[in-house]
């Protein structure tokens, strides 16, 4: 289906893979098509079947071969993030929103089709995890989280790793220099996040357990745009990126007592 180029064009703000060729002529989204384009589109076709409201909708290709979604009207969370963003009834309609997420891509069959970049093999589940819950990937009405955008990055996982890659950002678990320490309001927003979510204790092993493997997914596929020369993940890789993964990874990795408690489960080896 070819959907015609109307004349004005907005660049929209956010992103790094595409940033600066997502474009809002109108009611609709322009983005460039990749090889995993038309697994995408049977994604969203997929949520749309069974009324899911979260997510935009595909509408097809314009005369310029970009692929064309509905615009969700909203807010994107960008930086400096606002003070709303950051409270704990935002964090909280955010795992609302994945749980409804969750549900409607349960029915979806993904074995057919071809993912972007797979998960590592123990933590490949039975559905489609959306896998880039960024700030700017979430849109918000009226303070809370009513949709998920860009769905390149999103494959078969199971619901920790979804709400792994979440409270990495949302908790926030991210040390660098302008933070230098994961606060204890962070450790318990995981707790916060859990709970709206209705995470079950096998849900919080996953999560717990995915939080460092995560961590790592993502910062591969930031260190492969880097070494493919994108320019975007480049200048952000080499202004102190490359730094912040690496402070966040030695934390993760020393501290996941601390993640277990946050979610109410006890430390490794000890009987529940």
């Amino acid at each position: 289906m070819s959907v015609r180029v109307e004349a004005f064009e907005e660049v929209l703000l956010g992103g790094s893979t595409n940033a600066g060729l997502v474009i809002r002529i109108g009611d609709t989204v322009r983005r460039p098509l990749r090889p995993t384009s038309g697994t995408t589109r049977a994604l969203l076709d997929h949520l749309e079947r069974v009324g899911f409201d979260g997510a935009p909708r595909y509408l097809g290709t314009d005369e310029q071969g970009r692929e064309v979604l509905s615009y969700v009207p909203g807010t994107a969370v960008l930086k400096p993030y606002p003070a709303w963003a950051l409270t704990d009834a935002a964090l909280v309609s955010v795992a609302v929103l994945l749980l409804g997420y969750h549900r409607a891509a349960a029915g979806f069959d993904f074995a057919a089709y071809e993912w972007s970049h797979p998960l590592p093999p123990q933590f490949r589940g039975d559905i489609v995890c959306h896998n880039d819950l960024n700030l700017d990937n979430i849109i918000f009405a009226g303070g809370r989280a009513v949709a998920l955008i860009d769905f390149d990055l999103a494959g078969p996982g199971c619901v920790g790793w979804d709400l792994a890659g979440a409270l990495r950002l949302w908790a926030p678990l991210e040390v660098d220099r302008q933070r230098p320490i994961v606060t204890r309001r962070a450790l318990r927003r995981l707790g916060v996040f859990a709970d709206a979510y209705g995470a079950t204790a096998a849900q919080r092993e996953e999560l717990a357990d995915a939080m460092l493997p995560c961590h790592d997914w993502c910062y591969e596929i930031v260190e492969d745009a880097v070494a493919s020369g994108h320019e975007t993940f480049s200048r952000y890789w080499h202004g102190g990126g490359n730094d912040s993964a690496d402070r966040t990874r030695r934390w993760l990795a020393t501290h996941g007592a601390k993640v277990r408690e946050a979610l109410g489960l006890e430390a490794p080896g000890l009987d529940a």
